[in-house]
């Protein structure tokens, strides 16, 4: 009995996988005679009837069942040791692993991407979008390399510096009557529909203490816990809003852009374990988010 060949053991799977050797020759890329004499060949090497003829069909037999699952479990693990290696190149080439909340995914985090692989074009870069909670709590487990959050992860662990963030900004539908003024106040939009964030939100917590200020309410007709979705609505002309330019890059060109006063700025971090073997990096990835930060309000005077 000699050992069964490669070639043979990819045409039993491939009959048992497609239903039938001419399926199977297709798979394997061979013409059906050549892939009936490998099955043929493999059965005579085996020593053991792998398939029965039914109707003009091959159809496997217990054991040549039997045989394909050992041959898939030992396929399946050649594939786990390629991914394998293929990790272990990724992390010598160097890997990052990026925390962002949901308002600056899309264009912004797009610009950062650009600027950093433009000088580390060799690292592999995943980035999660999360809350700032699971961000924290990902960092202090370690399953991110650096965060980008609006809270200050108190943690023994974590390094944490605070990102210079701009003002936020009033979003108009184009054409809106208040476009004819350069700047807004909440006096301004006293009574015109508004697109609040989440109630909870911290962001929604300033602006309406900015409002109370002055002694008025905004009129909120629609909220979203998401910034892409307070955009969007704007865009589609149902109210105006006040949010971070970050957030509101997604919108460019699509909207109106006003300065609001009294101004108001949300809190941003950056936030990274503190004994990180990838701290070059993560420095790297950092100096890109705030070269991208410090570009946001030009691209803004360019949109209006």
């Amino acid at each position: 009995m000699r050992q069964p060949s490669l070639r043979q053991i990819e045409a039993l799977m491939a009959v048992v996988e497609t239903g039938s050797v001419s399926r199977a020759a297709v798979m394997l890329r061979i013409s059906q005679p050549a892939a009936s004499k490998l099955i043929a060949h493999l059965e005579e090497d085996a020593g053991m009837q792998l398939f029965e003829r039914s109707s003009g069909r091959l159809v496997p037999t217990e054991r040549g069942m039997r045989l394909y699952e050992e041959a898939d479990r030992i396929f399946g693990s050649v594939d786990q040791l390629a991914r394998a290696v293929d990790r272990i190149r990724r992390e010598e080439k160097g890997q990052l692993l990026v925390g962002i909340m949901p308002g600056l995914a899309g264009p912004f985090m797009a610009r950062v991407l650009r600027g950093f692989r433009e000088k580390h074009p060799d690292v592999f870069v995943s980035v999660e979008t999360r809350s700032s909670q699971f961000l924290a709590d990902w960092l202090i487990s370690r399953r991110l390399d650096v965060g980008f959050l609006i809270t200050r992860v108190e943690h023994e662990t974590i390094t944490t510096e605070p990102v210079q963030n701009p003002p936020m900004i009033c979003l108009l539908p184009p054409g809106h009557p208040l476009c004819a003024k350069k700047t807004l106040t909440p006096l301004d939009l006293e009574g015109v529909p508004f697109i609040g964030f989440g109630a909870t939100s911290l962001t929604r917590r300033r602006i309406n203490a900015a409002f109370e200020q002055e002694g008025c309410f905004p009129n909120v007709v629609l909220d979203a816990t998401t910034g892409q979705n307070v955009c969007e609505f704007v865009v589609n002309g149902f109210g105006v809003t006040i949010t971070d330019a970050l957030v509101a890059e997604s919108a460019i060109g699509r909207v109106e852009v006003r300065p609001f006063k009294p101004e108001i700025r949300s809190d941003l971090h950056i936030s990274w374990p503190t004994h990180s073997r990838k701290s070059e990096l993560v420095e790297a990835f950092a100096l890109e988010f705030h070269k991208a930060v410090e570009s946001v309000p030009s691209a803004f005077l360019h949109a209006r």
